[in-house]
């Protein structure tokens, strides 16, 4: 079984890191919402002024998918988190180790929390998160701005 390997993403990665998230809205069913460009990942991952991050995962030098994040401070813990704004590993790799790579990669980078949200109906999402020890947070109700159109 081939190996998977975890890296940060570099600014020649913007291209597949934009198809990567094109493909996640089209699992999600969310194509109609996905209006960021190239450009705009550009600006927010390594601008001089970026605010996200993305780790890549390959498979014999092939990306498998990826992990876009943003630094998060838990004023409970004092401590830097990490939110994960979004993981997706291209069908033809999944079930073979690639989320749960980038899932411990992040998981070691965190010296506070680990977060992130799942769709209710992404069945097979929500068993690797419990399989690795993460719990369902419960108790608090989400609410969103969406900016002007």
């Amino acid at each position: 079984m081939s190996s998977v390997t975890v890296r940060d993403a570099v600014e020649r990665d913007l291209a597949t890191i934009w198809g990567l998230a094109r493909q996640l809205a089209a699992f999600e069913k969310l194509d109609d919402q996905f209006v960021a460009t190239v450009e705009d990942y550009r600006d927010a991952l390594f601008g001089p002024a970026s605010v996200a991050k993305v780790l890549i995962a390959e498979v014999d030098g092939e990306v498998a998918g990826l992990a876009l994040f943003v630094p998060t401070f838990s004023t409970f813990l004092g401590r830097e988190g990490i939110w994960l704004e979004d993981l997706f590993v291209n069908d033809a790799f999944r079930r073979r180790g690639v989320a749960r790579a980038l899932l411990e990669a992040l998981r070691l980078r965190s010296p506070g929390r680990l977060e992130w949200e799942v769709l209710d109906w992404n069945d097979d999402a929500i068993a690797l998160y419990e399989s690795i020890g993460a719990s369902r947070f419960s108790g608090w109700v989400k609410y969103r701005i969406n900016p002007e159109a």
